[in-house]
């Protein structure tokens, strides 16, 4: 069980780490790190991918280092 959280939080830590040059890419990664993150928590995983890809989306537009 302990190998399935820490590959999960890996896991988290890449998709994070992944940008992306479209807004479209940008949901999708920011959702797919947020659903991810809430798998880790055992929190709800539609909640959790609708906040990552809403707040990478809002991280990249008020940062400009995505594009």
């Amino acid at each position: 069980m302990r190998a399935k959280q820490i590959s999960a939080a890996l896991a988290v830590c890449i998709s994070l780490a992944a940008c992306g040059d479209t807004q479209t890419e940008q949901a999708l990664y920011g959702g797919g790190a947020g659903l991810l993150g809430a798998l880790v928590v055992d929190g709800n995983p539609v909640a959790g991918a609708a906040v990552g890809a809403a707040a990478n989306l809002l991280y990249c537009e008020t940062q400009n280092t995505c594009n």
